[in-house]
C-alpha cells in the first residue's frame, strides 16, 4: 500500500522519546482505538525501525506502512 493513500485515524508523536518509551506508547494507544482503524506512530529513535514491525507481527496488528525521512519514521499499523 502506498503510504500517501493511506489516512490515519489516531495519530501517536513519540519523536525524541528513545526506548522503550516509543514503544510502550504505542502499545498503550493501540489498545485504546477500535478493531481496523489505523495509527500512525511518528518516531526518531532508530530502534523503532525493529521494533514496531516485530510488535505487529507478535501481537497480530498488520503494518499497512512505513516511511523514514530526514531520520523521521512513520508507521501505520491497522489493529486487528
Amino acid at each position: 500500500m502506498n503510504v500517501e493513500s493511506i489516512t490515519a485515524d489516531h495519530v501517536l508523536d513519540t519523536q525524541g522519546l528513545s526506548c522503550p518509551m516509543p514503544m510502550l506508547k504505542t502499545k498503550k494507544n493501540i489498545k485504546t482505538i477500535s478493531s481496523g482503524e489505523i495509527l500512525e506512530v511518528i518516531g526518531s529513535d532508530p530502534g523503532s525501525k525493529n521494533d514496531i514491525p516485530d510488535f505487529c507481527k507478535k501481537a497480530g496488528h498488520e503494518l499497512v506502512g512505513e516511511t523514514e525521512e530526514n531520520g523521521v519514521f512513520h508507521f501505520f499499523i491497522k489493529k486487528a
